[in-house]
């Protein structure tokens, strides 16, 4: 009798232990992916000029300044943000990394866009009122609509590390380490809001929002 009940306290504090696992992901959360050959990153913001990018002609645009090796972005009426100009970029398997940080405001302090084939998408991080995450747009659906929606807070004056891969098969995202997409693309009509299509095509905007920007960089896979 003894025995067992020892076995038994065991078996509880095991199940005990697998249940409260930092990290541990919830039903419906994306899930580790697969891991690919890369090719070496390529930094695509010098730290110093805005070399290779323009300030984005939203109308209503805020000034951008680079300062200690940040991309600055001041609030815009409602967007502010830089678009790519240099040489072709990959398509398709390829990732994007950069740091991004919300300096004041309450909206998304990063959407990047970027291509998908011949098409464009952007991942919006704070938005909506300053929470949600997600591709905009997947078969005409925002990101506060499709699958890839979530809500995150997100503090002000702290950096996250943003990464997007895109494949032939899927588009992922991470912020940090966290997976926060995880979606296929097969059969899918992947676009832009108009809002943000002179961000194409590749560009990163803010939206009434003071942000900034670094260590911007792409690699192939």
């Amino acid at each position: 009798m003894r025995m067992a009940l020892v076995l038994t306290g065991a078996i509880l504090a095991v199940a005990a232990t697998a249940i409260a696992e930092p990290g541990a992901k919830s039903p419906g959360q994306p899930t580790a992916t697969t891991p690919v050959d890369s090719g070496p990153w390529r930094a695509l913001f010098d730290g110093r000029t805005l070399r290779n990018w323009k300030v984005t002609s939203f109308g209503g645009e805020g000034s951008v300044k680079v300062d200690k090796g940040q991309i600055v972005l001041h609030a815009g009426d409602p967007l502010t943000g830089i678009t790519w100009t240099g040489d072709d970029l990959p398509r398709i398997d390829y990732e994007l990394s950069f740091e991004a940080m919300k300096i004041s405001g309450n909206d998304f302090f990063s959407a990047l866009t970027f291509p998908v084939g011949e098409a464009p998408c952007s991942l919006v991080v704070g938005g909506w009122g300053g929470t949600v995450v997600g591709l905009s747009s997947l078969d005409g659906l925002d990101a506060s609509d499709n699958e890839t929606s979530r809500n995150m807070t997100f503090a002000k004056n702290r950096w996250y590390r943003i990464a997007v891969r895109v494949t032939k098969a899927k588009i992922e995202a991470w912020i940090d380490d966290a997976l926060v997409v995880d979606v296929s693309t097969a059969g899918r009509k992947i676009s832009i809001r108009p809002e943000v299509e002179a961000s194409r095509p590749l560009g990163v905007a803010s939206f009434n929002t003071k942000a900034a920007l670094r260590n911007i960089r792409a690699r192939r896979l």
